[in-house]
């Protein structure tokens, strides 16, 4: 019965969604204020009926109801409970309903916080939201019903797929999605305000507050599957250049030019159109990563869709959504008259030019994603795109755009004294050639490559903190002065300069993981040791554990670093019965320096068992570098929402 609810309250939710569109819509255009409480109660309703669909669902999950097919599909009885619980979003129907879910969430979200937003333009927003929110419905009733039922029922499931069985996924998917769905909430507002052929400064710090959560959600999503990569699956990496990789990575980094065109138009009331179109370019990536993901198109851990049926419906959404908001686009953006103007040295202009080569970089990135496929499609051939295109085309572009980075945010508005900012970058530059040189003399085994991303690390950090040092006049008046000019930065200043932190450790990260990095294979038994640089990695013992729903052969590794202990590790191969599946689970030994990262395969007879050994300089910088840039979004949240609450216009005017 709970599961028929379930369902039922899904068509609910389906209704809901088309009569808050079509009832918003007709409001406007007869200019009928009631329409916009309805607008604001159809949204908190459309939530409340998806998270009562949700809540159902997780308890199907929870005791193990055999009769729904998904839970037969994704669970087991014996299966820990917490991934009982991930197993809710750990396939396609529960994952395309969180995503739903998340969607009518920041629906309700704006619903609390649009008051003081001008009630056409909002109800608009609340419109086009509902548009989309019913075309998903539509796709989970009609497609992917998560409530559907299995007859007769078998007597137990048939567990989570292994690889998803860590505390990671309970966690990555729903950041993902956040950030994935946040953008809607933007898109819809670029939708309304090319309908009512107006944007302005106020519309930007309406919209970026929102822009900046998704963009925080996305890297912090992308950062917990990176690490999932890394510890999980066994192969020593944390990016492959995978499309399920390049799915997220393509909407951040349109997400990342969308909000520093935001802060030029919030600023200078200029760039409107390329802004607006930036808003529905980045939602429509969004929408291609799902495609790519649910669709059945690409083979992947992730991709839990193979029916060609889903794939069909999703992509006619996606040729909806973007054909139609471009089509809008092309014939609405010319409505959109900017005011401010800006000589060719300023921060306009490096602004500008840094959304110019993100966008270069996201169509890299699409071309390497998609041309594999269309090949694939229009004949029998296979091509294979990998690292080597990124690394000629992708990796040129951003690490010319890391050199804007400090240059940009230390020009001033309107115009700039470029020889100003260089006489105050000189630290920086001076530290980037001397680490430059050092990267290619005293690394092992140095390149051109690494030293470079030392020197683009040290240039971006040094950058910022002369941008900070130039903000609070430091040296240039007394310390008590600055101490006070500090304090006083508002968290918006504070949140751009911890972003830019901790992009200059990712950079550093990134160099010593991929440029510095050492391997080492060997067949060992007991007592048998390999060697990798300064590093003993001596396997000491191996053993079988059985646990509730798998069994592990782990082995036991004593490291030494020349002649002294460093670390005793336990890298396992587990195997899990029901899915007749097996995983690798790495042994990492973490300092602030790199990481040692052993793996243990299936032993052959004679030789031993497999073992990798991975030497990773500087890897655990990238968790952090990932986690202070997501914590400089979220501060400038707090900023740019507080400004945006505050900046009201009397009522009349707004309605106008």
């Amino acid at each position: 019965m709970l599961a028929e609810i379930g369902h039922f309250l899904l068509i609910l939710g389906f209704v809901t969604a088309l009569l808050q569109a079509g009832l918003s819509i007709w409001g406007v255009l007869r200019r009928d204020g009631r329409v916009h409480r309805f607008a604001r109660a159809g949204a908190i309703t459309q939530f409340a009926l998806l998270m009562a669909a949700f809540a159902i669902l997780t308890w199907l999950f929870a005791v193990s109801d055999f009769s729904v097919l998904i839970v037969a599909d994704n669970s087991h009885s014996a299966k820990p409970f917490l991934y009982k619980l991930t197993g809710v979003w750990g396939n396609h129907e529960g994952s395309m309903l969180l995503w739903a879910l998340i969607l009518t969430l920041y629906t309700a979200g704006l619903a609390f916080t649009a008051k003081t937003v001008a009630p056409r333009l909002v109800t608009l927003t609340f419109a086009v939201q509902s548009v989309i929110t019913s075309a998903f419905l539509a796709f989970l009733i009609f497609t992917s019903n998560p409530f559907a039922r299995l007859w007769p029922m078998p007597p137990d499931g048939n567990g989570l797929n292994p690889l998803l069985q860590d505390p990671g996924l309970a966690s990555h998917p729903p950041m993902l999605y956040a950030g994935y769905v946040g953008f809607s909430i933007t898109f819809s507002f670029a939708v309304a305000a090319l309908i009512e052929g107006r944007a302005d400064t106020r519309w930007a710090r309406i919209v970026r507050p929102w822009a900046l959560a998704a963009w925080s959600f996305l890297t912090l999503g992308i950062l917990l599957g990176a690490s999932w990569a890394y510890f999980e699956l066994g192969w020593g990496g944390w990016w492959a250049w995978d499309p399920v990789e390049n799915a997220s990575l393509m909407p951040w980094l349109a997400g990342t030019a969308f909000i520093h065109s935001l802060r030029v138009m919030e600023k200078r009331d200029t760039l409107k159109s390329w802004t607006l179109l930036l808003a529905l370019m980045t939602f429509s990536l969004s929408l291609t990563g799902t495609f790519l993901v649910r669709s059945g198109v690409i083979t992947s851990v992730h991709a839990f869709a193979v029916d060609p049926e889903r794939g069909v419906f999703i992509l006619a959404i996606l040729f909806a959504v973007i054909g139609g908001s471009l089509a809008l686009f092309a014939v609405r953006a010319h409505t959109l008259k900017p005011t401010g103007v800006f000589s060719t040295v300023s921060r306009e202009s490096t602004l500008l030019l840094n959304n110019l080569v993100l966008v270069v970089v996201t169509l890299v990135v699409l071309v390497g994603t998609f041309y594999p496929l269309m090949v694939t499609t229009v004949s029998d051939a296979r091509v294979s795109i990998g690292p080597p295109y990124y690394n000629a085309i992708f990796n040129p572009l951003m690490g010319a755009l890391m050199i804007l980075v400090p240059v940009s945010t230390m020009l001033a508005w309107k115009r700039g004294k470029l020889d100003r900012v260089m006489r105050l970058l000189v630290p920086a530059g001076l530290a980037a050639g001397a680490a430059f040189v050092l990267g290619l003399v005293l690394i092992h085994e140095g390149t051109i490559a690494g030293a470079l991303g030392a020197a683009l690390a040290l240039w971006v950090g040094i950058g910022v903190g002369a941008d900070l040092a130039s903000r609070t006049k430091l040296g240039q008046t007394q310390w008590a002065e600055s101490w006070r000019r500090l304090k006083g930065l508002p968290l918006g200043i504070w949140g751009m300069t911890v972003s830019h932190i901790g992009l200059a450790i990712c950079i550093f990260a990134i160099t010593g993981v991929s440029a510095w990095k050492d391997e080492a294979r060997a067949f060992l038994v007991p007592g048998q040791s390999v060697s990798l640089q300064a590093y003993e990695i001596r396997l000491d013992d191996v053993q079988r554990r059985d646990e509730a729903n798998y069994f592990a052969e782990f082995g036991t590794f004593t490291v030494e670093r020349q002649g002294r202990a460093y670390d005793t590790l336990t890298a396992e191969r587990r195997f899990y019965p029901v899915r007749q599946m097996g995983t690798t689970e790495a042994a990492v030994a973490t300092r602030v320096t790199g990481d040692v990262y052993v793996t243990i395969g299936e032993p052959v007879q004679d030789r031993g068992w497999p073992v990798h050994v991975y030497l990773y300089p500087f890897a655990v910088w990238l968790w952090i570098g990932g986690a202070v840039l997501t914590l400089g979004g979220v501060l400038s949240i707090a900023d740019r929402g507080r400004r945006a609450l505050t900046a009201r216009r009397p009522a009349a005017k707004e309605a106008s």
